[in-house]
């Protein structure tokens, strides 16, 4: 997300009916692009956002519904994440990027707030950043419960589900104690899919203390994979000391090239990492991943890892991970990475077989793709990305990219925010998605 951003202006059951009473309407096509993979887009006479004829969205959740705990739904929703629960139920943990000053688009607004599960505070009020959960049923796509999961962060950005069912939920901020809060932020936290309230907050230590963003787990072997949100940003990795319980501790590594050459993917000063071309990697040990200069980037580059253009969405697909570098190509449009782990990943033998890097996309036109941020991966295999660019101009899409790097729109954006947290229901019918301000989490089904 951008380091500073613009900001535009239940009872249980009532919340429910009510979001999914809010459905769109679409009329004649307009075209959006070249390529279509779904045809035209349709405008919406709702003007919240334009979809593909058969597409259909209806609205879940919105900034200032009572949840069921009694607090307000938060502003700013960003990352997200879908898991499957027991008895045909969907869980949504969802992010709220929200930093100190922003209590009026809190949970808690100007009250006082819960006592207890809180990470973090001002002098005078509760930190508003944090995760909610949203209980639905798989069938209605009924809203059954919502309610706050973490409070008292910092900006929770993007995060990742994991395999053993939790939500990794990243801070976007290094603030140190003593600048206004009681203890340091740039963590990831963990938040399980099954809690039902308030869970208690631990940082993750171990996993770095950055400008965090986004993270993915490799279901192989647990190694979860990091972005960072920073103009000059690393590729990072975690190597658990217990696979599936991080708390433990691990070893936190940069990615680096074997080559030792064009270690700036960034392409700022023109193309020296070729669109399609695949890069040996190699990762690098970072010590004291506490970091309290926030230096685990400057430290890294210069033994030699790679560096990247503000390191956003990331997920994990067949083997292979994704990630979003927003702001990185000839154009400053945003690139796409690939990376496919060695099969000895984060062993020693690696060394033999390496893990590929490849720059896959790189976006030389905003008209056709600006800013990517959030990325999930469609049930045909396209990446589905989200924009995040504020512009006049150019209005923020959903960007799908199929296996070939050609682009098309999926969705149009007709409010001046971006959209967030795209991730799809466990059985693949239906798209989950965050207008990030004012907060609405959205619910789109169609012919995927």
């Amino acid at each position: 997300m951008h380091i500073s951003r613009r900001h535009f202006t239940r009872g249980l059951t009532a919340t429910a009916f009510a979001g999914l009473a809010s459905c769109g309407s679409f009329t004649r096509a307009t075209q959006v692009g070249g390529y279509e993979r779904y045809g035209a887009l349709l405008p919406d006479l709702g003007g919240l956002i334009d979809l593909p004829g058969g597409f259909t969205y209806r609205i879940l959740s919105q900034f200032g519904q009572i949840m069921s705990d009694g607090f307000a739904v938060p502003d700013r929703a960003d990352g997200m994440g879908s898991f499957a629960m027991p008895g045909g139920k969907i869980a949504l943990v969802r992010n709220h990027e929200l930093k100190p000053g922003n209590s009026d688009e809190g949970p808690f607004g100007n009250a006082a707030g819960p006592v207890s599960n809180i990470y973090d505070r001002t002098k005078s009020t509760l930190l508003p950043g944090g995760t909610t959960t949203l209980l639905l049923d798989a069938a209605t796509l009924r809203v059954e419960r919502e309610h706050l999961s973490l409070a008292g962060t910092i900006r929770n950005c993007a995060g990742g589900t994991t395999p053993w069912g939790s939500w990794l939920t990243c801070e976007e901020d290094t603030t140190r104690a003593g600048n206004g809060v009681t203890k340091d932020h740039g963590y990831i936290f963990e938040v399980p899919a099954t809690a039902t309230g308030l869970v208690k907050p631990v940082p993750l230590t171990s996993m770095g203390r950055f400008n965090h963003e986004a993270a993915a787990v490799d279901p192989r072997t647990g190694i979860v994979y990091m972005t960072e949100d920073r103009d000059d940003s690393l590729f990072y990795r975690f190597i658990p000391a217990v696979p599936g319980n991080l708390v433990r501790g691990g070893k936190l590594q940069a990615m680096g090239f074997i080559d030792g050459t064009d270690a700036d993917t960034r392409n700022n000063g023109g193309q020296h990492f070729v669109t399609g071309a695949w890069k040996f990697a190699r990762w690098i040990d970072l010590d004291t991943p506490e970091s309290p200069q926030d230096d685990l980037r400057t430290r890294g580059a210069a033994l030699g890892a790679a560096i990247f253009a503000r390191g956003e969405g990331i997920h994990f697909g067949d083997n292979e991970l994704y990630f979003c570098c927003t702001s990185g190509g000839t154009a400053g449009q945003g690139q796409i990475m690939r990376y496919r782990p060695s099969r000895y990943e984060g062993q020693t033998a690696e060394r033999s077989a390496p893990g590929l890097l490849q720059l896959f996309f790189e976006s030389t036109d905003k008209n056709d793709f600006s800013y990517g941020d959030n990325l999930t991966i469609a049930p045909n295999g396209d990446l589905i990305v989200c924009e995040d660019q504020y512009s006049a101009i150019v209005d923020n899409h959903l960007r799908g990219v199929n296996r070939h790097g050609e682009v098309y729109p999926l969705a149009r954006i007709r409010v001046q925010t971006e959209p967030a947290g795209a991730c799809f229901s466990p059985d693949g019918s239906t798209l989950f998605l965050n207008l990030y301000s004012p907060t609405r989490t959205l619910a789109i089904t169609g012919p995927w």
